[in-house]
């Protein structure tokens, strides 16, 4: 049997953030990560994508990260800054581990995993959001014979070249995909309401802040200013400013059903294409936690900051603000690990 102090499922960024206030400490711990090699998500991520801020604004705790060739850091960047953040700091990381379940025993946690079983006193599920791809239910669309993929798998829009694309989903994802993609296919955009965008000169930095002032609201008890930006607005990332130049950036609206060859849109019209792309976001990656029977439908487990509140011994970083304030970046999770491991340090010691 394989036992740690603390065992944190996962190796992204919010894996190596926690690692990184660990190995300050005596504990014995260990990253069980079902990826092969470093970089989390970001290796499943289309080749375009990028981050939304400046490098020295998308950072994890400790070290800021190179300076990118464009404005933003690109995929490759990320992953190479990631890989290069863990050897640095000696983060230990055990890989192509896939934790199946976790159960409850008498002195913490067993795990059954591809690897056999671990305990541990402490657990730390930090597997974000990306293994969870959400598709909503559309009447009809299980007849569509043509494509239909997620965002999650999509790479490259090779495979659309003088196809017609329908892109579903509003948020970032369905901006920037529908951006790449329309340089080469016919395109329409779907979305639940009208999309809105953010000024040219916002990015994730100006966001974050943003996020920091209504965050400090909340927790005040004060109102919070309408002037300010609206998070859910889209960013004007470089290819979504090109396309917006293309005049692609228009929304048909929402759609009704699915046929075998196309869809109804809301106003009764029907239309035909050759592939479907849902850019319609993630439930929570916690399947390995279901046995512990806290996890509502989308995944979420309710927490005081990122201490479960059902189950003694489980912590949770990094899946969004209500396991932290902007702890699903890169330069917002180390305030969640930071405290973490603090709550950790102290829950260990009280049962000493």
């Amino acid at each position: 049997m394989k036992s740690y102090d603390v065992i944190i499922i996962g190796g992204g960024q919010s894996a190596l953030a926690c690692g990184y206030f660990l190995r300050r400490t005596d504990l014995n711990y260990i990253l069980l990560d079902d990826q092969g090699q470093p970089g989390g998500a970001w290796h499943h991520a289309w080749e375009s994508l990028t981050l939304f801020s400046p490098s020295q604004f998308s950072s994890l705790p400790g070290w800021l990260m190179p300076a990118s060739v464009e404005r933003f850091p690109s995929r490759s960047e990320t992953i190479e800054y990631l890989d290069a953040y863990e050897k640095k700091y000696q983060i230990p990381v055990k890989r192509s581990i896939k934790v199946i379940a976790v159960n409850k025993i008498d002195k913490g946690y067993n795990l059954q995993t591809s690897d056999g079983e671990y305990n541990a006193k402490v657990v730390i599920s930090a597997t974000g959001t990306w293994s969870a791809p959400f598709v909503p239910i559309v009447e009809g669309q299980k007849s569509f014979q043509g494509i239909q993929i997620h965002s999650s798998v999509y790479k490259k829009p090779d495979i659309f070249k003088d196809k017609k694309i329908l892109i579903i989903g509003g948020g970032n994802s369905g901006a920037q995909l529908l951006a790449e993609i329309s340089k080469i296919a016919q395109t329409e955009w779907s979305t639940l309401e009208n999309p809105t965008f953010l000024p040219d000169d916002v990015d994730g930095r100006v966001l974050f802040d943003t996020a920091t002032l209504m965050y400090n609201a909340q927790k005040e008890g004060k109102p919070i200013d309408p002037n300010l930006y609206n998070l859910s607005s889209i960013v004007m990332v470089p290819s979504v400013v090109e396309a917006r130049k293309r005049n692609v950036l228009n929304s048909k609206g929402h759609i009704n059903s699915i046929s075998s060859t196309g869809v109804q849109w809301e106003s009764g019209e029907t239309e035909k294409f050759d592939a479907i792309v849902w850019c319609t976001g993630f439930k929570y990656a916690t399947q390995h936690l279901a046995n512990l029977g806290i996890t509502d439908p989308n995944g979420r487990i309710e927490t005081t900051g990122t201490k479960a509140n059902a189950v003694s011994g489980l912590w949770l970083v990094g899946y969004g603000n209500w396991t932290g304030f902007a702890s699903a970046t890169l330069i917002g999770v180390g305030r969640s690990a930071k405290s973490t491991v603090n709550e950790i340090k102290e829950y260990l010691n009280d049962k000493e």
